[in-house]
């Protein structure tokens, strides 16, 4: 019999059926070793060293100790009884350094003394599962050293520099080599975003119409100078960038309406140039795991980890119906485009028998990244003439949607170009003072090639047939109808936060961390509360910028992008045999002089008395008083100078760094001071009211903090802020809910209350949404009236504006009063509106933004359930496990004090 040992079940029972009877398969359940990570998990012989903590002898050779994993030591018990029985063990374990580690492992632990074989593959097909026990290897011991070389070195960093934050942030805090450094680019961005400063400029839309066919030209000039956009304008100051004043018109509000007036006034205007350009638009390569990980999150909604774990089914394999099971995709951890031999010749046959001939375009793409690891394939399905629709019944909804992702690049990457025709029109209005020149853009799929597949949609619409010298005017004189033409305001944004997947390529551009170390950075930031999600956007809580702080100011070469960078380049030298593990090591651990290097070791002994806790800076107040954020023990607050009344206050959940100003913290602090001093007194209960502000936003509060009675609260109404609370309407307020007189049937009470949805009228259980201007208002009469009518359904809805249109498309965007309160949808997605935010004060930006959130969401939302629900049967079986032991434990106990002795 031989033995094959894989990493995972699933793999295991794919690569069974394409082996023989002499061949048994097994898993190792993944990593079979690693180093202790408790106290409890230090062997007994090197408990007394002084590096016993860290798992290293960072006295001697930096040898490393090895222990079996408590889950993992059933399967090794497994695996040690078939090795003895087995005639060749084969390790199949994947392809990369981590894989070519696990194989290493398990021959350390289980010692055989039969052959042994390493096979490598790129896909779990029989026949690259055949063609690979053709070619078997050695395990190559410098891949190895090299993925051990940087479980050392993330070990050894983590280990000495989280000790620095339990001592100087808070405890059980923890760094990471290529961690913390993640944390630094989402810090960063959150300050460049803090730091911008918003412009506002406009520009101008006419909307014409020619036979029928409508479509848009936007004003790009006044005199010869461009209308200044977006770009034009610095981050920094919020001004025109230097250089840029002379060439530019910076058009305001104002002048824009004065300038569309004139211009409407000043027809008929002409086209004085119409430009047409044939241009080939080339297909994407195929997907590495980088770019997979950024299509899962834009195109699905999907988490990088998500995208790996539905990937990882996919290559693993899965059952074909007929009773086979197989492998639909390539090895998902790579940083190479490259495509087999194979796979070229079964797209070009596939493409030029479904598509035709003059579809196909041969490509082999080659890897431009430095960092790319050993020589893999690309992401691509094992066969490329297997469509989607050929395996949907075979797949979940995930699995399938994935898997088309993957198998569309494929094939459009060895698709021809398509072509486009861009037509540019140019058009001029001249008034008694100024030219004005307007810009109209249309194309047209000339041949689709490759978007025949990838279905890539052009930015541009179609225009209708115009040539130079056409008029634009009124209908009845025109050639070409002006139907409106509107100034439109803008306003630069700041920096967008990072998303799961903009991060992972931000990773990739910067060389830092490896295809199979994006998804777990990534999630640990979260884990670890460094970074929290609003809708798909990554945002730093306050501790993960305290702990940036720190790491930057005094440890700032290794939390630095460079040398981050420069440990992967050095990892690979070692793969390749170019660079001795152990001299690195020493050097980066102990320092080396004759480099110039500093070591861990010695920095941190040398620097840690003078580290100070790390405040995060918010600014100055008009009396040179520095406002700062500072750490609580649970929860962080505001401090101005140096603390004392009426100088602190807590933070709210929702408010991030980029939006505490010094206006807003100044705001805070008065709120809190008027809170506890009080709006004045309850003239009922002679209890103080106070105003405060909590976790979830404002609030008023009638008495104070009696832990035997808990005070009274009631939550201010959506749209109204803490400063228009007076004593009388914090009186109003604590009144909820409110009775308006009995209903005249029943003789039960009918109130008036406000709810987690919004105001409501309710008798006997029986709810009524409320007018929010009519929560003080309202009268029994108008209750009961309410009451009688039928409740509206789930469904209704009530439409109170448009927003405006989705950035190219048709798509309008729309604010409803639903059931639960306003809400934006673009007629997908709903997003309900913050509590804080007015529906007359909901911008189209801001709607944009809500919905994107809404959507990243409402695909984790499904996926969170199935945990929850997974979660209370795993405890409901647990409390019967627990209840039948406790049972029979009471059935065998000794009925005598004597016999119990």
């Amino acid at each position: 019999m031989k033995l094959v040992i894989v990493e995972s079940p699933a793999k295991a029972t794919t690569i069974e059926k394409f082996l023989g009877s002499d061949y048994k398969v097994l898993a190792s359940f993944g990593h079979v070793r690693d180093l202790p990570k408790s106290a409890s998990e230090i062997p007994a012989a090197v408990k007394s060293k002084p590096w016993a903590r860290l798992g290293v002898d960072v006295d001697g050779d930096f040898s490393a100790v090895y222990v079996v994993q408590k889950d993992s030591r059933k399967h090794i018990t497994a695996l040690k009884k078939l090795c003895k029985e087995a005639d060749e063990i084969i390790l199949a374990t994947d392809e990369d350094r981590e894989g070519e580690s696990i194989s290493w492992h398990l021959l350390e632990v289980l010692k055989p003394k039969v052959p042994i074989k390493r096979i490598a593959f790129h896909e779990i097909t029989k026949t690259a599962i055949k063609e690979s026990m053709k070619h078997p290897r050695a395990v190559n011991d410098q891949l190895v050293r090299a993925q051990e070389t940087r479980r050392i070195l993330d070990r050894l960093f983590g280990y000495e520099l989280s000790p620095v934050l339990w001592r100087k942030v808070r405890g059980k805090l923890s760094a990471g080599r290529v961690q913390s450094v993640t944390l630094r680019l989402v810090v960063e961005r959150e300050e460049a975003r803090r730091a911008f400063v918003r412009s506002s400029y406009c520009d101008a839309e006419a909307l014409l119409s020619k036979d029928g066919k409508s479509f848009k030209a936007t004003l790009t000039s006044i005199d010869n100078k461009r209308i200044a956009t977006g770009k034009d304008f610095d981050a920094d100051t919020g001004m025109l960038k230097t250089g840029e004043q002379d060439r530019l018109v910076w058009l305001e509000q104002e002048q824009a309406n004065d300038l569309t007036t004139r211009m409407s006034s000043a027809v008929p205007w002409k086209i004085f140039q119409v430009e047409q350009k044939k241009n080939k638009v080339r297909p994407y390569p195929p997907f590495i795991t980088s770019t997979l990980q950024q299509a899962g999150s834009s195109l699905l909604n999907f988490s990088p980890r998500r995208t790996m774990q539905v990937a990882q089914k996919l290559y693993e394999g899965v059952n074909l119906g007929d009773g086979s099971r197989e492998g639909l995709i390539t090895y998902m951890r790579t940083d190479s485009v490259i495509l087999s031999e194979k796979a070229l010749q079964d797209a070009a046959q596939f493409i030029c028998s479904h598509f035709g001939e003059e579809y196909h375009q041969r490509r082999q793409y080659t890897t431009k990244s430095k960092m790319a690891q050993e020589a893999h394939e690309a992401i691509r399905p094992t066969q490329m003439n297997r469509p989607p629709e050929s395996v949907a019944a075979f797949l979940s909804q995930d699995e399938l949607r994935l898997y088309e992702v993957i198998w569309k690049r494929a094939t459009a990457s060895q698709m021809a170009d398509g072509v486009v025709l861009r037509t540019a029109v140019s058009i001029e209005s001249i008034t008694d003072e100024h030219r004005m020149e307007l810009r109209a853009n249309g194309s047209v799929v000339v041949f689709p090639g490759f978007m025949r597949v990838s279905k890539d949609k052009q930015k541009d619409a179609e225009l209708p047939p115009l040539t130079k010298g056409m008029t634009i005017g009124n209908a009845d004189t025109a050639d070409i109808t002006l139907d409106s033409l509107t100034p439109v305001p803008h306003e630069t944004q700041p920096p967008a936060r990072f998303t799961e997947a903009s991060l992972v390529k931000r990773l990739e551009d910067e060389g830092i961390g490896r295809p199979s170390t994006y998804a777990p950075t990534v999630s640990v930031i979260q884990q670890r509360g460094y970074v929290d999600r609003s809708g798909s956007a990554l945002v730093p809580t306050y501790l993960g910028i305290a702990v940036i702080l720190l790491l930057r100011k005094y440890f700032s070469d290794y939390v630095d992008l460079g040398f981050t960078a420069r440990m992967e380049s050095i990892l690979d030298d070692i793969a390749e045999g170019q660079q001795d593990w152990l001299q690195f090591i020493k050097g980066f651990y102990h320092g080396d002089e004759e480099a110039n290097i500093t070591g861990l070791k010695p920095r941190i002994a040398s620097s840690i008395d003078s580290i100070e806790f790390p405040v995060i800076p918010i600014g100055e107040d008009s009396n040179g008083q520095q406002i700062i954020v500072r750490l609580g023990k649970n929860t962080p607050f505001i401090q101005r100078g140096e603390s004392g009344e009426g100088n602190t206050c807590s933070l709210p959940d929702t408010l991030s760094y980029d939006e505490l100003t010094v206006e807003k913290a100044i705001t805070l602090l008065k709120n809190r001071a008027k809170g506890e001093k009080g709006l004045g007194k309850c003239p009922e209960t002679g209890e103080d009211i106070y105003l405060l502000e909590g976790p979830y936003g404002p609030y008023v509060q009638l008495g104070g903090t009696d832990k035997e009675k808990k005070p009274k609260r009631v939550s201010l109404p959506r749209g109204t802020s803490p400063e228009s609370i007076t004593l009388e309407k914090a009186l109003q307020l604590l009144e909820l809910p409110r009775k308006l007189g009995d209903h005249p049937t029943s003789g039960k009470s009918v109130r008036v209350g406000l709810g987690r949805f919004g105001p409501y009228v309710v008798h006997d259980g029986d709810f009524r949404s409320l007018d929010p201007l009519k929560l003080f208002t309202v009268t029994r009469e108008e209750a009961l009236e309410m009451l009688a009518q039928p409740k509206k359904s789930r469904a209704s809805k009530k439409l109170l504006r448009t927003l405006g249109v989705k950035p190219d498309s048709e798509i309008k965007i729309e604010l409803y009063e639903g059931r639960y309160g306003p809400y934006v949808s673009d007629g997908k997605t709903n997003a309900s509106l913050p509590k804080t935010l007015a529906v007359d004060a909901i911008t189209l930006d801001a709607a944009l933004n809500m919905l994107v959130e809404a959507a990243a969401r409402k695909g984790t939302k499904k996926t969170r359930s199935k945990k929850k629900s997974a979660t209370k049967k795993k405890s409901s079986a647990k409390k019967k496990v627990a209840a039948k032991r406790k049972s029979t434990a009471k059935k065998k106990t000794p009925s005598t004090k004597g016999e119990n002795l």
